[in-house]
């Protein structure tokens, strides 16, 4: 990870203005990463990838085109420039691409103030594979396991560079450590299994092995005996660890390419009641230590804290450049791309008002109903927002656990299920995104 990255943006640049581009932006990714599994105490898999990546988007007038290669060679830089200028001139016409104006740039071109690279050293394999074998003999300690699938740890670091012909050059570094571990109770048809993980962007804030092997091993061990649950109408709490997908489907209805194409439950609630009142969801991009920080956006954008809802009224959607222009609307900073396409509006680091009460406690307000803690599967209409997914957990009888529970599936409608949703005060605060276990009313579960 030693090829300085600004040079291979601006020779990119340059190759494009010769080639006959009109506007141009160049993204260079320089990425290396370790993945180390362990199984039975002995090493399953070993997996090392490194490499610069480049990417480079043309415009000609309305028209635009996008190329990528792993090659940095100068001859491939040119020959990139112009095939992508060749495709951009048969491409459709679309007023609304275009760079940004130079007027509304960041002035940060660095990630120095979110602290997301870990300054230590890499880890090197043997220590990623000692780490999951404690994991896995962390887990196969609880009594109950009767193997561990996979306990895993791994790392990467990334480097990532923008430019663009309105003059806009910055680039920020990310380093992320992380540990896993399945694991499995019974035997034949009555295993089950569960799991745990952490992910963080310095080694020194990473849980122990032992820590993410015992969690592992107790969340597996408490499905042992699973079954189907009873079928009806009951309210369901979407437990922490799967809670922020029900707030994504949120995120996703309110994007701003979804709200252009008219293919979005939410693209009439603009202004309007999504959620409870006294509920927010913020998005910070300058949390530090966070995976999802970004100093700047994928077209050179200051971001910024925003409330995508406030006070459980829908403020705005999640927009681009492009997705703006089409709205009528300004951007919102939250272009996002990768080396082989153009911007695309994403949202980042999300958290969602927390309540004053524990998991505990929302059971015991619930009563009666299904704890879910994992998911399988999905069939959404992003349309109308009529909701289905598989899941499994345990069913709360009197506000206590009474037994855990599989292959059943719960049923809804987003719009209403987010305005009824109550939430408890377990989110983790490092997460990306920061949602605790919900509680949600009116679903339909189908079981035995």
């Amino acid at each position: 990870m030693s090829e300085p990255l600004a040079p291979l943006t601006d020779a990119l640049l340059e190759a494009a203005v010769r080639a006959g581009a009109d506007a141009a932006d160049a993204i260079a990714v320089d990425g290396t990463s370790l993945s180390i599994g362990v199984r039975a105490g002995a090493l399953e898999q070993a997996e090392r990838s490194e490499g610069v990546e480049i990417g480079l988007r043309v415009m000609v007038g309305p028209r635009q085109a996008c190329v990528s290669a792993s090659d940095t060679r100068p001859e491939t830089l040119r020959e990139m420039a112009e095939r992508a200028v060749a495709m951009a001139r048969l491409a459709p016409e679309d007023p609304t691409i275009g760079l940004a104006d130079p007027s509304q740039l960041s002035v940060v071109r660095d990630g120095r103030a979110l602290d997301m690279s870990d300054p230590g050293a890499d880890p090197d394999p043997a220590a990623l594979e000692e780490a999951a074998r404690r994991a896995e003999a962390a887990a196969l300690a609880v009594a109950g396991v009767s193997q561990v699938q996979s306990a895993s740890a791994g790392f990467s670091r990334r480097r990532i560079h923008l430019a663009a012909t309105n003059g806009f050059s910055g680039g920020y570094e990310r380093s992320d450590h992380g540990l896993g571990c399945v694991a499995i109770t019974g035997e034949g048809l009555g295993m089950e299994r569960d799991y745990f993980g952490d992910g963080r962007n310095h080694a020194a804030d990473l849980m122990t092995p032992e820590e993410v092997g015992r969690i592992a091993g107790e969340r597996t061990v408490a499905r042992a005996g699973a079954r189907k649950p009873k079928t009806g109408a009951f309210p369901v709490i979407y437990d922490e660890r799967i809670s922020s997908g029900l707030v994504g489907h949120l995120l996703a209805a309110t994007n701003g390419s979804a709200i252009a194409r008219g293919a979005s439950w939410a693209r009439d609630l603009l202004g309007e009641t999504v959620l409870p009142k006294g509920l927010s969801l913020i998005e910070d991009p300058h949390r530090p230590r966070t995976s999802g920080s970004k100093p700047f956006d994928a077209e050179g954008l200051p971001t910024a804290r925003r409330a995508i809802v406030e006070d459980g009224v829908l403020t705005g959607w999640t927009l681009d450049l492009a997705t703006a222009r089409k709205l009528g609307m300004a951007s919102t900073a939250n272009a996002s791309r990768g080396t082989s396409s153009p911007p695309s509006p994403s949202v980042g680091n999300v958290a969602l008002t927390q309540g004053e009460t524990d998991l505990a406690g929302l059971m015991a307000e619930m009563g009666t109903g299904l704890l879910i803690t994992s998911m399988i599967g999905s069939s959404i209409n992003p349309t109308t927002g009529d909701y289905s997914r598989g899941a499994s957990g345990f069913w709360v009888q009197n506000g206590e656990i009474a037994y855990p529970v599989n292959e059943c599936t719960v049923a809804g409608n987003l719009r209403d299920m987010l305005r009824t949703i109550r939430p408890a005060n377990d989110a983790r605060a490092h997460l990306s995104r920061v949602v605790p276990s919900l509680l949600v009313e009116g679903l339909t579960l189908a079981g035995a």
